[in-house]
């Protein structure tokens, strides 16, 4: 019986076999490789897809810096040390870790005033809270709860970045309605 199983899963050619194995790979993923990869990051959403464009540079950091730079109260020189300091577009992937230290510059997925999660810079560290915005966003936008992030809301902080690949992520919520 089980010889058999292996066979259909890997040996055999059949569209059966075929939506087997992508339900298969997908189960996997969505309850081992995910929640493990959350456990090891300390956070659990290990990887988001980016869904809006508010952290869109257009083009390199001095482009952005020339045309943006002046809606923030700090220096060049400072903020080319950001991560992230050439923007990140829709349909990225982000890889999160837990949120230790939070500092201005760094970029924060948190549960603002919105469906989804938000990932934006710290802009700002006040006594108990963070003030986010999207590097594309002139303000900070209090109906998002952007201007008062507090720790308990912050799910991670990002590290890492693949290009393109969360498009995947959209098109399925776009096409499901979630």
């Amino acid at each position: 019986m089980l010889r058999k199983m292996w066979k259909f899963l890997w040996k055999d050619d059949s569209v059966i076999s075929w939506v087997v194995n992508i339900l298969l790979a997908f189960l996997i993923v969505k309850f081992l490789i995910y929640p493990g990869l959350g456990f090891a990051l300390g956070t659990s959403y290990p990887v988001v897809a980016v869904v809006s464009g508010s952290m869109n540079h257009n083009g390199n950091f001095d482009k952005w810096y020339m045309e943006k730079g002046s809606w923030y109260d700090l220096e060049k020189n400072e903020m080319k040390k950001w991560i992230f300091r050439d923007g990140f577009d829709r349909g990225d992937i982000m890889f999160l870790k837990g949120a230790d230290e939070i500092k201005v510059g760094d970029v924060v997925v948190f549960r603002g005033n919105s469906a989804n999660p938000i990932i934006h810079r710290v802009v700002e560290v006040r006594d108990g809270y963070y003030v986010t915005k999207g590097d594309n966003n002139p303000d900070s936008y209090s109906a998002l709860g952007e201007d008062h992030v507090e720790d308990r809301e912050i799910i991670g902080e990002a590290f890492g970045r693949i290009p393109i690949l969360g498009y995947v992520k959209i098109i399925f919520s776009e096409v499901l309605g979630g």
